[in-house]
């Protein structure tokens, strides 16, 4: 084995895993007297050299190899050894969260500071009771049905009007029709200005009074 191939086996072997220990002046002594070991292979040797040079701690599993291989008749006891040693234990590494976790509470604190502000601001923040006009399909649609409606009515009672008034003239009929639908437009136009101007009546009470109430 070259000194490449010892000089890896000492790094993989001196590497902090498995049982720690802390090291003592017993420990560091047999470890400064197992580096020239003729008992002890070249690699336990090397591991030896590099174990007596770590500053706090090494590895059990490598000193009990160094000292198992050691002469029984010259070695110290391992209990000797380990006298006024204690274990070493590492705290564990935070778990990383994926970027799909970190995107979802990214989004549920987003959430629960738009909430927090809503309860925040609720009493100095005016309610819509009314919704404004045309702020939907719905009403758009119910909007349009009912001029319609209210436009062919008109047409119907201007059409009955001027043919009771003018007997069998086709061209008055139709001339009372497009009166009435005409007036019908208008009423429905006047209707619609004054629930407008309702609203918004009441929404500048409702401010007002809101105002007054937080001050």
């Amino acid at each position: 084995m070259n000194n490449r191939d010892a000089s890896t086996e000492a790094t993989i072997a001196t590497t902090p895993s498995g049982l720690i220990i802390s090291k003592t002046e017993a420990l560091q002594s047999f470890l400064s007297t197992s580096i020239n070991n003729p008992h002890l292979s070249p690699d336990l040797r090397q591991i030896a050299s590099s174990l007596s040079v770590q500053p706090s701690s090494v590895p059990y599993k490598s000193l009990r190899s160094i000292w198992v291989d050691s002469d029984p008749s010259t070695r110290p006891p391992l209990s000797a050894i380990l006298t006024g040693s204690h274990f070493i234990l590492k705290s564990p590494q935070p778990r990383e969260k994926s970027e799909e976790l970190k995107a979802r509470l990214r989004k549920y604190e987003e959430i629960a500071e738009r909430k927090a502000y809503k309860e925040l601001v609720k009493d100095i923040t005016p309610k819509r009771e009314e919704s404004e006009p045309f702020s939907s399909y719905k009403d758009q649609l119910g909007f349009g049905l009912h001029v319609a409606l209210t436009m062919f009515t008109g047409y119907l009672v201007g059409y009955a009007t001027f043919r009771a008034l003018f007997g069998h003239s086709p061209v008055m009929h139709a001339a009372g029709g497009i009166l009435g639908l005409v007036v019908g437009m208008l009423v429905e136009t006047v209707l619609f200005m004054i629930r407008t101007t309702s609203q918004d009546r009441k929404k500048t009470t409702f401010t007002a009074s809101q105002i007054k109430k937080n001050q």
